[in-house]
């Protein structure tokens, strides 16, 4: 049983305009805010001192997690690849009242030697759809979905270096669609000794939607 609930972040000044260059919030959004959410107590428990969001979009989700968690953590950041979609993670923050670092950059490439072992919440909507691979690699509003073969070109690329960015105690929200198959991801991450669980699951149309939650095993926090 939730024992808080947290409204979802006013994105009444996202415009048509900027629809055309950002992925808006839509279902899987959601998913993720209402994931977050379900995980408040173990999130305000664990008092996370840097929060990070890859492939921020809008920056709905991680505007979100600052309204639930407030000056617990010390420091939100986010990125994205796409210029505009940092320009408007800016103004999602600052219409919310939040304070937000947003970085335009691949991933987390920008922070390999100023935030390595220090990421305590890192959270990420990644390109997940299926698509052909000429598709990737953009830094536009097609970087927001075009995931390539299994949806996972992107999401593979990010994987191996959650170890080094992650804090020991940190943890990793992922959404995911079962095209990307999940448990083969569990399986990457159990190889570098971390646990998956799923959050909360949904399916939205024809995309059956998981949130996946990864924290290294206890022997290794």
């Amino acid at each position: 049983m939730l024992t808080s609930t947290f409204e979802t972040p006013d994105i009444s000044h996202i415009t048509t305009s900027d629809a055309n260059y950002v992925y808006e919030p839509a279902e899987d959004s959601f998913l993720f805010l209402d994931a977050l959410q379900s995980d408040y107590e173990e999130l305000k428990k664990s008092k996370p001192n840097i929060c990070l969001e890859v492939g921020c979009g809008s920056g709905v989700c991680i505007t979100f997690l600052a309204k639930m968690l407030g000056q617990q953590a010390a420091v939100y950041w986010c990125t994205d690849i796409n210029p505009h979609a940092v320009c408007l993670a800016k103004k999602t923050a600052q219409q919310n009242g939040i304070v937000l670092e947003a970085v335009q950059t691949d991933l987390m490439q920008c922070f390999e030697a100023r935030l390595a072992g220090e990421i305590d919440v890192l959270l990420f909507n990644p390109p997940y759809v299926v698509t052909p691979s000429e598709e990737v690699g953009g830094n536009g509003i097609e970087a927001s979905w075009a995931g390539g073969l299994h949806g996972r070109e992107v999401i593979d690329r990010f994987l191996p270096i959650v170890p080094k960015f992650l804090s020991k105690s940190g943890v990793l929200y992922l959404v995911v669609v079962k095209e990307n198959k999940p448990e083969e991801i569990g399986e990457i991450m159990a190889s570098h000794n971390f646990e998956m669980t799923t959050v909360l699951t949904r399916r939205s149309g024809p995309e059956l939607l998981s949130v996946l939650k990864f924290r290294r095993k206890l022997t290794d926090r």
